[in-house]
């Protein structure tokens, strides 16, 4: 028999917060614990996934698409040119409520090979900005429209190549007796720089030669109407779309089209867009981002925090802390980028977000507390959702603004900070919160240049209404709590305390001559924007958050 040791075996300080568990160690089904963790992980590498049958699967169903696209033929590299290597991608897709959805294994090329110039041109491609599909949502439940998602399967695959390109054979899968040869690119495949750029033109021609016609201020939205009271409206963000019209039949039209040109996934009635979850219930649809929240902070270590009840603190500044210890600034700023990403369907934290992301440079040890706080915050408020009301109201029906500024608000270099948002038939549509590019000299100053900022986005969304058959009444109204901004942007007074101020900051002025917008004065009690450029406090902060529309996802009003 093998003698075994007698020493004392000790765990190692590191692994005293964790549990462990014997390599042989099984549960009570009797599974091996280590390999039941490991068996719904990503594989590492082609080798690995090749020995499981669910992961050689998807490579062969990628390859498969790959072929039925004409993606590629194999030739002999010619002289003077070089492949591109390939490589395998995995990742498990899970559903809203945890639970795997597929493996998809996905075939990239690496891309960063790529000379400009040689191997690619341009590479932009436009995509519909997230306001944009939340104007779109907010339309859909005004007029009791219906909306689907719709996936495109290997997207890139269809998008046609100008460039002569060549890449390696995929990993595992080399043609025996021809593993010289390449593949010549004829579409393009997933990692190459061209790639969007090319999926992009391939299905705006196709959108646009079945009837389609793409809007002028958003190019991500297609608006198409096949008669003159109907109307279909598209809002593409690469290869997902989200389709709404008046009547279902036109729309089921327009995806039997779709279909029939590209290899398709009908997600149903929209559910899940861009890491957002929509959930229906009596009076409308909440657009909310709980799973994604719930990721979060179990990725950074904060599921069991203590929840806060406001993401600020209202009576502290935060400023450079130079004399503060260093934080990881990886950590911080993936910290900061998730936040931000959160804030498209929770305004609440705008501002908060707003703040922390001047520091992402120097990040001190206040910067991590107050990005900590956030996420304390949204702990407690999880199942905050934005509520997109169903039907319409005269009070609610047409386009109304909010501005609002903090005169001097950052200590540091002494600027000032704008704030706005938009609602549509009483849902919030466009929210922002920008540090102010000029010093203000007075309050009045600040309110002005936060005006001409809301006006921007005001005419913009104006625009992009109207090209979605939304015409919002005219004028336009902004409302601002600062008499003497509202003064400036209808008459040219005081000139000798404004004569200083740049001329772009004066378009308010202009539209308001025009007709376009209408200044009118609100009090600060009832300023929607005010939490955008300030921290404020709790009962304050929660009248705001009412007054935008967020509400929690699993209560329902009769």
């Amino acid at each position: 028999m093998i003698a075994r040791t007698q020493r004392t075996k000790r765990v190692p300080a590191r692994l005293n917060d964790c549990e462990v568990t014997q390599d042989n160690a099984v549960n009570d089904e009797g599974d091996l614990i280590h390999f039941a963790l490991l068996a719904d992980s990503e594989p590492l590498n082609y080798r690995d996934a090749l020995k499981s049958n669910v992961w050689k699967r998807a490579m062969e169903e990628e390859l498969k698409s790959i072929e039925k696209n004409q993606t590629w033929k194999l030739v002999d590299l010619p002289d003077k040119k070089k492949k591109i290597d390939v490589k395998w991608v995995f990742k498990v897709k899970l559903n809203p409520d945890g639970t795997i959805s597929k493996h998809k294994a996905r075939l990239v090329a690496r891309g960063f090979l790529q000379k400009h110039g040689i191997d690619y041109n341009e590479v932009f491609a436009p995509v519909a900005r997230i306001e944009t599909v939340r104007l779109v949502v907010a339309l859909a439940c005004k007029n009791k429209w219906s909306l689907y998602h719709l996936d495109v399967k290997s997207a890139f695959l269809n998008g046609p190549l100008d460039e002569e390109v060549y890449v390696s054979q995929p990993p595992g899968f080399e043609i025996k007796g021809k593993e010289s040869m390449v593949y010549k690119l004829y579409k393009a495949l997933y990692g190459l720089k061209q790639a969007p750029r090319a999926w992009n033109k391939r299905i705006d021609d196709f959108l646009i030669q079945i009837g389609f016609k793409k809007c002028a201020a958003e190019f991500g939205v297609y608006v198409h109407c096949p008669k003159d009271e109907d109307i279909v409206i598209i809002c593409l963000y690469v290869d997902d779309l989200l389709i709404t019209g008046s009547r279902i039949a036109e729309i089921a039209k327009v995806k039997d089209k779709l279909k029939s040109e590209f290899e398709m996934s009908d997600l149903g009635e929209l559910s899940f867009f861009l890491g957002m979850e929509f959930m229906r219930r009596g009076d409308g649809i909440v657009m909310h981002q709980q799973k994604y929240i719930g990721e979060l902070l179990e990725k950074f270590e904060m599921e069991s925090c203590n929840p806060l009840s406001n993401p600020s603190e209202t009576n502290t500044k935060i400023d450079e802390c130079s004399d503060e210890e260093k934080v990881d600034p990886t950590v911080f700023r993936q910290i900061v980028g998730s936040l931000r990403y959160v804030c498209n369907s929770r305004p609440d934290i705008c501002y908060a977000v707003s703040v922390i992301s001047r520091f992402m440079h120097d990040p001190r040890k206040s910067h991590m507390i107050a990005a900590k706080r956030i996420l304390r915050y949204l702990k407690g408020t999880l199942e905050i959702g934005l509520l997109f009301p169903i039907g319409t109201n005269s009070a609610g029906s047409t386009l109304i603004g909010y501005s609002d500024s903090d005169w001097c608000g950052d200590i540091t270099d002494r600027r000032s900070t704008s704030g706005y948002v938009f609602k549509f038939n009483n849902a919030a549509i466009s929210w922002c919160t920008k540090k102010q590019a000029v010093t203000a000299l007075s309050s009045c100053e600040a309110e002005y240049i936060a005006g001409t900022f809301a006006a921007c986005q005001a005419i913009w969304l104006n625009l992009v209404m109207i090209e979605i058959k939304c015409e919002p009444v005219k004028p336009l109204i902004l409302r601002i709590d600062n008499k003497s901004a509202i003064s400036l942007a209808k008459n040219p007074i005081s000139h000798g305390r404004s004569k200083h101020i740049a001329t772009r900051f004066h378009f308010i002025r202009e539209q308001v001559t025009n007709g376009m917008i209408e200044v009118q004065y609100c009090p600060t009690e009832v300023q929607l924007a005010d939490g955008f450029t300030k921290a404020v406090k709790l009962d304050r902060f929660e009248f705001l958050r009412r007054s935008l529309g967020l509400v929690v996802c699993n209560s329902s009003m009769n």
